[in-house]
């Protein structure tokens, strides 16, 4: 099929990408020229594991190309993707402004029926108000269908070439039939494509999200409780994780969640579902507690040097929110860093691809390390913020002999609690003795 895209952002260039590797012919819009050019040179703005190959494998075949003119685009196209992003607003809603503001110049373009798919994040409702701004722009047939996206920073590429399930939300055969065809090369292992109304699809993402929010505080309080009482979390962890009912997936105990996805979703269905009169009480605890988990390192930090930190150096490993990604959208370390300085202490900080995001953060007010040694220099502490994979067997005779003071405060309990004793540290980590 010939497909459009619009928006290059996280999710629109995997989904250009990966439409193209199955055969498709698709063109990715963006009114950035500068990013445009970009990733006509083979560049791509985000780090995203294997999708910098797959966009030049498939831009060399001359199944992917980029451009920021959006009306030829549509106009080539048979089934249309709206990518943009729906940013949070200052009430907690998804901002819809440029989902809306896409439609608009869609139905402008329309030669012709188009599917036209939201493949944003957008609230119950949006598949009805993208069709009324199409409706007032055109007299050429199309269908809106709405398409959650169900992708891992860090393993985006392999969750759409392999999805879990696809999620149709469609109100007529046409276009539920053309974006099934458009799924099949996808789902030859046997994962549903399932098709519904377009508010059920539309709600799926957020309850998908929200849902895995809500075991990742869940847990975060449980290992709290078991800091109170001497427990351990991850023998906890293990028992419910093996209840069939629960299972394992998003209990890890840490210092919470952050990202694009869950704190912007959990916040917008908390507030549409405000909008209709309904309170979401179980979302409201589950945001408090992840904003307060977020400083459980600091809290640690403050009981260990006290709360004036003048004078000293305290190393971070890790800024992104998690591993496999430069995203650092509402990631734990911006709190922490913020909360060190605020303390009067420095900062030399380590992340393998977060450096460029930190500096749009922080600019030259924290030391980033060329590694995670360096990190070390001088530190009279080191807490460890994102459990990437090289920061879980480091030297440690090494470490302690850069370190100031062996003092290691682990936010995601990567390190096993009685070696770091018997190795002479002082180490704390998030619900175990």
């Amino acid at each position: 099929m010939k497909i459009a895209v619009i928006g290059t952002g996280y999710v629109g260039l995997v989904v250009g990408a990966c439409f193209a590797e199955t055969g498709n012919a698709v063109t990715c819009v963006d009114k950035d020229a500068a990013k445009i050019r970009s990733l006509n040179r083979g560049r791509i703005p985000i780090y995203e594991p294997g999708l910098e190959e797959l966009v030049r494998r498939n831009s060399a075949e001359k199944r992917l190309t980029f451009t920021t003119g959006l009306p030829d685009a549509v106009k080539r196209a048979d089934v249309v993707f709206i990518a943009v992003g729906t940013p949070t607003g200052e009430d907690g809603s998804a901002d819809l402004r440029h989902v809306l503001a896409v439609a608009k110049e869609i139905g402008q373009a329309l030669n012709g029926y188009k599917v036209i798919v939201d493949k944003s994040t957008v609230p119950a409702g949006t598949a009805e108000r993208v069709r009324e701004v199409i409706r007032k722009e055109t007299q050429e047939p199309f269908s809106v269908v709405s398409n959650p996206e169900f992708l891992k920073q860090g393993a985006a590429v392999e969750d759409f070439l392999k999805p879990d399930r696809v999620v149709i939300g469609a109100d007529d055969e046409r276009a539920a039939g053309i974006m099934t065809d458009l799924y099949r090369p996808f789902t030859r292992t046997g994962a549903p494509i399932m098709v519904m109304d377009c508010i059920s699809a539309e709600l799926c993402k957020y309850a998908a999200n929200a849902m895995l929010a809500t075991r990742i505080s869940f847990m975060n309080e449980i290992a709290n409780v078991c800091e109170r009482f001497g427990g351990d979390a991850d023998k906890v962890r293990q028992a419910i994780g093996s209840d069939k009912r629960i299972g394992p997936a998003f209990l890890f105990p840490g210092i919470g969640y952050g990202g694009s996805c869950f704190p912007k979703d959990v916040k917008a269905i908390v507030k549409f579902s405000a909008d209709q009169k309904y309170r979401f009480r179980i979302l409201e605890a589950v945001e408090s507690v992840n904003d307060t988990q977020k400083l459980r390192l600091l809290d640690k930090l403050d009981k260990q040097l006290g709360k004036n930190l003048k004078g000293k150096t305290i190393a971070v490993w890790g800024l992104a929110f998690k591993p496999r990604t430069d995203d650092m959208r509402e990631a734990p370390a911006i709190p922490i860093i913020e909360g060190i300085r605020a303390r009067g202490g420095k900062v030399r900080a380590f992340d393998p691809e977060a450096r460029k995001s930190g500096e749009s953060i922080f600019g030259k007010k924290i030391y980033y390390a060329k590694n995670a040694y360096d990190a070390l220099k001088g530190a009279d502490a080191l807490l460890v913020v994102t459990e990437w994979n090289e920061f879980r067997e480091p030297d440690f005779t090494k470490m302690k002999r850069t370190m100031k003071s062996p003092l290691i405060l682990d936010g995601r309990n990567i390190f096993n609690p009685r070696q770091m004793r018997d190795l002479g540290f002082t180490y704390s980590s998030i619900g175990r003795p």
